[in-house]
């Protein structure tokens, strides 16, 4: 393998739960990603893969994925075997590269202020764990080459080849190492990997004689679904892993999964690579990327925030509406009404700002109505409250401005959070900040730019 960097982690094959899983679930493998890290290698190699490892595989899968796909392999797949040994380097590089610690630390950063994540727990080694944990195999767009761990359970090896030609199959039509590379807008990259490991995790279903069946009942993929959801057991590190990580790491599978589904029965499969969502919105919401063209689809907004008045952007992305739910079922502990306050989300920016007195972060949403932002000013103020523990506050009728003070305990200073609803060329704008309490504001609402 070369040390060179590029911008991307590659797919990687996890597993589920081997040992007391049913049988479903060994066949369903793996269905997580590690979206969190970034940062693949960068070679080069299309040997055809007829007398290599898994042969017999890869010849009895690449017609039916073809056939499928309704695409055929416009250059043979080529399949290595690495050891754990070597996987878990593989991992280590990708985790201590310059670019990959950034990204890491800026999450790990943004996740502890919102109360994603513990004060204590450090995201590098838990994704370390994670994939030494999980991974079964990975499909690299580098090096164009598709690679089983030695020593993967037999049950999980055909499942790992199948998942894994689907990658290599798209990459020859789509650049899959450019689309990993959108690490400043991660809610489109996310968005985008989501049809990726969704097809990938469908179409390995459709091609498995045992899944396939289950797939054509009524209520078959529901329960798919849930079996991968509840195949925790055997899997201590992504089990104890805190919610958000876990459903991070899920949702390019599950979510993916569920819009390819819907994607191939109102068009054609081959269409499903040139038209790839640009939001996870898109993917959640039939709505927003389901119109009758193009032109109609719900397109989220750029925002621009302005430079903090004092300290250092250390980071900075999007969360979109996927992340955004996150943020609000973690605290007020109620999927449904996080998933309808986040459903109006129209794009977003946030930043992580380094300050002498401690780290701010920074985050502004854009939202398709007045009501829509006013909803989610209620519902994200009350997850900040909830975060630090506080009393319920009376709120006066249509208050468009929450404020927090959070005091210090012995484990944390203490700290101001604000919410704002403003107006910002002619969309209504919510603006959270979290700061060390004996900083200002760390920026000006007004220097916010919308456009689209």
């Amino acid at each position: 393998m070369s040390s060179k960097t590029s911008s991307s982690f590659p797919f990687p094959r996890l597993r589920m739960p081997g040992g007391h899983a049913t049988r479903a679930r060994r066949l369903l493998a793996a269905s997580l990603t590690a979206s969190l890290t970034a940062l693949a290698l960068s070679a080069c190699g299309d040997k055809p893969a007829g007398d290599g490892p898994y042969a017999d595989l890869v010849a009895k899968y690449v017609p039916r994925i073809e056939q499928e796909m309704r695409l055929p392999f416009k250059t043979p797949p080529k399949l290595e075997m690495r050891s754990r040994d070597e996987v878990a380097k593989f991992v280590r590089h990708q985790l201590e590269s310059e670019r990959g610690q950034q990204q890491i630390a800026g999450q790990e950063g943004v996740y502890r202020i919102l109360g994603l994540i513990p004060d204590t727990l450090q995201l590098a080694p838990l994704l370390q764990r994670l994939l030494e944990e999980q991974i079964v195999g990975y499909y690299d767009p580098a090096t164009k080459v598709l690679y089983v761990v030695e020593g993967a359970p037999t049950a999980l090896i055909d499942q790992t080849v199948a998942h894994e030609l689907v990658h290599a199959l798209q990459d020859q039509y789509v650049k899959i190492d450019s689309i990993q590379a959108q690490a400043d807008d991660a809610d489109r990259q996310v968005a985008a990997q989501a049809v990726l490991e969704g097809q990938a995790v469908f179409m390995q279903l459709r091609v498995d004689p045992n899944a396939s069946p289950m797939l054509k009942m009524p209520g078959g993929w529901d329960r798919i679904r849930d079996l991968i959801r509840d195949g925790s057991v055997g899997m201590p590190v992504f089990a104890s892993a805190p919610r958000t990580v876990r459903e991070g790491l899920l949702f390019p599978y599950l979510g993916g999964a569920d819009f390819v589904r819907r994607f191939i029965n109102q068009r054609p499969e081959k269409e499903l690579l040139t038209d790839l969502p640009v939001s996870t919105k898109q993917i959640l919401s039939d709505a927003a990327y389901f119109t009758a063209t193009p032109a109609e689809r719900d397109v989220p907004v750029t925002v621009t925030l302005p430079a903090p008045r004092a300290g250092t952007v250390v980071f900075t992305n999007t969360f979109g509406e996927f992340e955004t739910r996150l943020a609000l079922s973690q605290h007020i502990r109620n999927d449904d009404l996080a998933r309808r306050a986040a459903g109006g989300w129209d794009g977003d920016r946030f930043a992580l700002v380094r300050t002498a007195d401690g780290d701010a972060l920074v985050w502004a949403s854009v939202w398709d109505s007045a009501v829509d932002a006013a909803d989610f000013l209620d519902v994200m103020g009350d997850a900040a409250r909830r975060r630090y523990e506080l009393g319920k506050p009376t709120i006066a009728p249509g208050a468009t401005t929450r404020r927090i003070d959070a005091p210090a305990t012995p484990r944390r200073a203490a700290r101001t959070v604000t919410l704002q609803l403003e107006q910002v060329n002619g969309k209504p704008v919510v603006l959270f900040m979290d700061y060390p309490a004996r900083s200002a504001a760390p920026i000006d609402p007004v220097r916010i730019t919308v456009q689209r």
